[in-house]
């Protein structure tokens, strides 16, 4: 990995040196190097200038005036953008006292957010679900970040109920975070855009690609969505999550939201599998003690036909990866029918 990132050196344990030679002779100016997520495809290698970086952390604390007096308590890796960037690096912007847990226990974080003056939680979406599970009825989560993937709705509902403020932050890569919402009401109202970016998608409740520029880039971040009248961005699904349904687009969140309605249902996931006749069907895993005939029956009385889930599948729990995101290309790969596949 070091290697195919060009770096120079690699330090390991016991801060051994091993020299990496690059191919290109000229100097290079210093980067931070990062690898993406690959929960949507093959890891990338992404450098960032640390003049692009502060750039992003002046206008992250500028903007996201909400947390100013707040004191953030990071329960998440720090070698990663979130933890790092939107978390120390803006926290040693401000002139504040940083808190960095080295226990990821879901105890010891609630034993340290009580010990702290307005604390800001930024941890995975997972945690944020596990922490509002375990919260004593009487005591409430002071303020809370989220990021990286958006919320289930169940997870969204307890959440919400349990933080007396709950923040997102929207972003990728290779711009680092470029918009925040304040206040989260809904899962998919991702943030307003900072101001140093200009982002552009659907309008009018019309999703299209949402793309950024940022320091005289444009990128396109792979994600669906649209701008609603008070500039929110509103996320609709990975452009690579999209049902093409005999030329008709269908958005695993409809299905979602229909399914995870019914009391029955704690989570569920739709994603596509093949079909001669289509091209492609929805399929449906869900979790819970709603039967498969009931789902079928929500289905009918609020999707069109295109949108129904061709299989639907109960499981006793999804396969969310540690940090609560879900990858609908390995579900497909796993759950597709052999039959859909020849």
């Amino acid at each position: 990995m070091a290697q195919a990132a060009g770096c120079d050196v690699m330090l390991s344990d016991g801060l051994k040196q091993t020299e990496l030679p690059q191919d290109q002779d000229s100097p290079r100016r210093g980067v931070l190097v990062q690898m993406s997520s690959g929960t949507t495809g093959a890891a990338k290698v992404i450098t960032r200038t640390w003049e692009e970086i502060a750039t992003d952390v002046e206008s992250y604390a500028a903007f996201f005036t909400a947390s100013a007096a707040m004191t953030p308590v990071i329960a998440c890796p720090v070698t990663h953008s979130y933890g790092l960037i939107a978390g120390v690096f803006v926290v040693l912007h401000r002139g504040h006292v940083l808190v960095v847990l080295d226990s990821l226990n879901p105890k010891y974080i609630l034993r340290r957010l009580r010990e702290t003056d307005q604390p800001l939680l930024y941890t995975s979406p997972a945690m944020l679900h596990t922490l509002a599970r375990l919260l004593p009825k009487d005591q409430m989560l002071h303020a809370a970040n989220t990021s990286g993937t958006v919320l289930p709705e169940a997870w969204f509902q307890l959440i919400r109920a349990r933080s007396t403020h709950l923040f997102q932050q929207y972003g990728c890569s290779e711009a680092g975070c470029v918009a925040i919402n304040p206040d989260l009401q809904s899962p998919y109202d991702v943030g307003r855009p900072l101001p140093h970016v200009t982002l552009t998608a659907g309008r009018n409740g019309t999703p299209d690609a949402v793309r950024i520029n940022v320091a005289g880039r444009s990128i396109d971040t792979g994600d669906l969505g649209h701008l609603n009248d008070t500039g929110m961005l509103v996320f609709t699904a990975r452009a690579d999550d999209m049902i093409n349904v005999a030329g008709l687009n269908v958005y695993p969140q409809d299905i979602e939201k229909v399914v995870m309605a019914l009391p029955g249902v704690s989570d569920a996931v739709a994603f596509r599998i093949s079909d001669p006749h289509s091209g492609a069907r929805a399929g449906l895993l869900y979790s819970g003690t709603e039967t498969e005939e009931t789902i079928r029956q929500a289905c009918r009385a609020a999707l069109a036909g295109f949108q129904r889930p061709a299989l639907i599948q109960h499981l006793p729990a999804l396969p969310r990866q540690a940090n609560g995101k879900i990858s609908r290309r390995e579900i497909a790969a796993e759950f597709t029918p052999e039959s859909a596949d020849a």
